[in-house]
């Protein structure tokens, strides 16, 4: 007999020995279970695919698993889909966990809505991990729901549609799933929020490791030509601080007093977020508007050395006759 399924739960994983467990947890804990579970696995060195296939023994619906060596997050994405027979593709990171009514909250707003835009909350298990998720998360009442673009970690979606834009571009190994969003939503596909469909996810663990994801994705945006006014007034704003600096007649000192005000009202969107905290005790959120500035400052300068090579890549492949 031919298995279909309504709702496709899709998936990529890569060495998630340590967090795939208390991922499936919360998967087997949704108050609707997805009708099947596909995942991709990149090429795991470690138990990640073993852990995997013992879950699956015991699962209350079909699990498949796609062995796919090399495989960006792209190709991954794409090729789970590809095996996938739902109508509907549940889409998260093995990295998050899922709150159990997460799946219910995304099927019961598909309506008409060709996509469901979930959203996402920050945690984290260290300190820093904690607060740089906090500092960087969008906070719900900062989105308009009708130009939200959703991340993949928390997303419901029409194969249809997915095949209509030729799924998830497999040329990007950053900012894949902006550029999706952004091809979707050209295509006219009609999009519906839901804030209650909730995933939380922790970031990275030290500044070295931030600055080194800001870089990828300061490098794909240059590699997909995403938000170059953007970029261009980073550039801008950071170059005419160090003329200040150089040039000013009012003393090195009161000149960066003047530049230290005005990265204190840059990074206030940020430091507000640390204040209206939900999870984050007083100590951390004190902690938290202290490190704002330098949080901002490394992922500033870190999108600001990518950009430039991620412009390059792409000039690279266009005379090549790649398209992108």
């Amino acid at each position: 007999m031919t298995h279909t399924a309504t709702i496709s739960l899709v998936i990529t994983v890569l060495n998630e020995e340590r967090s795939i467990g208390a991922w499936l947890e919360t998967l087997g804990k949704q108050s609707r279970l997805p009708d099947e579970l596909i995942v991709c696995d990149g090429g795991s060195s470690d138990r990640t695919v073993a852990i995997l296939e013992e879950w699956a023994q015991d699962a209350p619906f079909r699990v498949t698993i796609v062995v796919s060596p090399g495989a960006n997050i792209s190709e991954g994405r794409n090729r789970a889909i590809a095996a996938a027979s739902g109508e509907w593709l549940a889409v998260t990171d093995a990295g998050t966990t899922l709150d159990e009514s997460w799946l219910s909250q995304l099927a019961q707003r598909r309506g008409h809505a060709d996509v469901v835009s979930g959203f996402f909350y920050p945690i984290g298990d260290k300190l820093f991990e904690r607060l740089l998720a906090t500092l960087i998360t969008f906070r719900v009442e900062e989105i308009d729901p009708q130009k939200f673009l959703p991340s993949s970690r928390s997303l419901l979606i029409r194969k249809s549609v997915w095949a209509k834009v030729d799924g998830y571009p497999e040329w990007l190994d950053y900012c894949e799933d902006l550029v999706f969003d952004l091809e979707v939503r050209e295509s006219g596909a009609r999009f519906v929020f839901a804030p209650d469909a909730l995933v939380s996810w922790s970031a990275r663990s030290s500044l070295r490791a931030f600055a080194k994801q800001y870089f990828r994705y300061g490098r794909g945006d240059g590699k997909a030509n995403l938000w170059a006014k953007r970029h261009v007034a980073r550039y801008g704003v950071y170059g005419a601080g160090v003329v200040m600096m150089v040039t000013s007649p009012f003393g090195w000192l009161s000149t960066l007093a003047l530049l230290a005000g005005g990265y204190l009202v840059y990074s206030g969107r940020y430091t507000r977020r640390v204040v209206r905290s939900e999870r984050l005790p007083i100590s951390e959120k004190v902690l938290g508007v202290a490190i704002a500035p330098l949080i901002m400052a490394v992922g500033d300068v870190a999108k600001m050395i990518g950009y430039p090579i991620g412009l390059a890549w792409r000039s690279g492949k266009r005379r090549e006759g790649l398209a992108l």
